[in-house]
């Protein structure tokens, strides 16, 4: 099916839902978003500034927001800002990370059926 077609006929319509293509920002107007994020960023309003910050793509200001997430032992959160960011440095450090804490606890996991099988049977 050509798709492209099919959709042409619903064009004067307006019946889809919108689209995620992001407004053009001149380089004039980002500048300006990112200082004012880093303003909010500085003055400890890290949301507003994440959201500034992902509307941008200001690489900078994404990783600051992800070093804020991670000091917080949020590292999924951390993870996903250095991804976007993108620093993939990062990003990966935090991965090896994550990898390890689930090693550990299904390691963990392991030992716990290991000792319950030992023990046999509960007397009832």
């Amino acid at each position: 099916m050509d798709y492209k077609k099919f959709f042409e006929k619903f064009e004067d319509e307006n019946i889809f839902i919108k689209t995620t293509v992001q407004p053009s920002v001149d380089s004039a107007q980002k500048a300006a978003l990112n200082r004012k994020g880093n303003v909010l960023f500085n003055s400890g309003d890290i949301e507003g500034a994440r959201r500034i910050f992902m509307a941008t793509g200001y690489s900078d200001g994404l990783c600051r927001v992800g070093d804020y997430y991670k000091s917080k032992n949020r590292p999924i959160e951390a993870l996903r800002m250095y991804w976007i960011a993108p620093d993939h440095t990062k990003a990966e450090s935090l991965i090896i990370d994550v990898v390890g804490a689930v090693q550990a606890f299904m390691h963990e996991e392991d030992e716990d059926e290991e000792d319950i099988e030992k023990e046999g049977p509960a007397d009832e």
